[in-house]
């Protein structure tokens, strides 16, 4: 499956109400712009809603195995698996490099799941949990390139409309494309522009625009901690195929910059893949490339409403 549809995000809708925090949006104190804090959703960011639809989606349909989910990752997706499945009261196992922190080792064993530390890299890691699925037949889950994921990653976008029923614009940062594939989907649905903000080298959906399918790109950004996907998902690139949709690449110094304008102005801690989306409507030229996909940033126009997701908070406080 390549494309999402609306249809999906609403089942999610259904299937995860009541499991997750509804987002709360708030105005800036600048005409006209608007935050979703989902920052302060359970695991501290959006990736809880995926996790939760994506594990009661195969309960429903009777294809939850005894083995329970696993998933490689000691970062948000892995967090926000282990959360869900304690939710679910269902047996889950995480995938992790031996240097992962034992801060993230510790918080996933507080939820319950069982962790496994293999070699020294991620792609290791990865290996030990495929060959786990391969040899108990457990359900392996994905950060972002699983339709179920995106699905319940848009359900953000639902909420946030019921709030702001006139919004003319979101703006949302992208790694490997869940997130923006199912608030893209949402928005589009509902005639509301997209804008898709990556870090200028961590570039993997603006890169799929450009060639017209999924490529490998280098990572190499402050925020590759949870925006370093090598490669967006399908899913990602059909969202990004409407004419609603805006593609905007930002510098790691402006990333910075909105970080700590967050905390100095408004003092919401985020991380830096949430800085990202604020930091793709600070920029100041917003000319287009000729493909009409690709600007250095997005200048909303007198009167739009426009609202920025902060997606995450899973960050270190020491450098605000």
């Amino acid at each position: 499956m390549t494309e999402l549809t609306y249809c999906d995000i609403e089942a999610a809708c259904a299937r995860i109400a009541g499991q997750v925090r509804p987002v709360t949006v708030a105005p800036s104190g600048e005409d006209g712009l608007l935050f979703a804090l989902e920052f302060m959703q359970y695991t501290g960011t959006f990736k809880a809603r995926g996790a939760q639809n994506f594990i009661r989606a195969h309960l429903e349909n009777g294809t939850f195995p005894e083995a329970g989910v696993t998933i490689a990752s000691g970062g948000n997706a892995g967090l926000a698996c282990a959360w869900a499945a304690r939710a679910a009261e269902v047996p889950a196992t995480v995938f992790l490099p031996t240097t992962a922190p034992s801060v993230k080792v510790e918080r996933l064993r507080s939820y319950g799941a069982r962790v496994e530390l293999v070699g020294s890299e991620y792609a290791e890691a990865a290996a030990a949990c495929q060959e786990f699925v391969d040899s108990s037949g457990a359900l392996a889950s994905h950060a972002y390139d699983h339709p179920l994921v995106a699905a319940g990653a848009g359900t953000l976008m639902t909420e946030i409309l019921t709030q702001v029923p006139d919004l003319d614009t979101v703006v949302v940062s992208v790694g490997g494309g869940g997130l923006f594939a199912g608030v893209a989907t949402a928005a589009t649905h509902h005639g509301v522009r997209t804008v898709a903000v990556e870090p200028e080298n961590c570039r993997a959906l603006n890169a799929a625009i450009e060639a017209d399918e999924p490529v490998d790109v280098t990572v190499d950004s402050v925020a590759s901690d949870s925006l370093g996907a090598r490669r967006a998902t399908p899913l990602a690139l059909e969202a990004a195929r409407s004419d609603r949709v805006t593609s905007v690449l930002v510098s790691d110094e402006a990333i910075i910059g909105a970080r700590q304008h967050l905390w100095d102005d408004h003092r919401l801690a985020v991380e830096h893949a949430a800085a990202t989306a604020s930091a793709g409507i600070r920029g100041d030229d917003g000319e287009s490339a000729s493909d009409g996909k690709t600007v250095s940033g997005y200048v909303p126009a007198e009167g739009e409403k426009v609202c920025v997701v902060l997606c995450g908070a899973n960050t270190s406080l020491g450098d605000l």
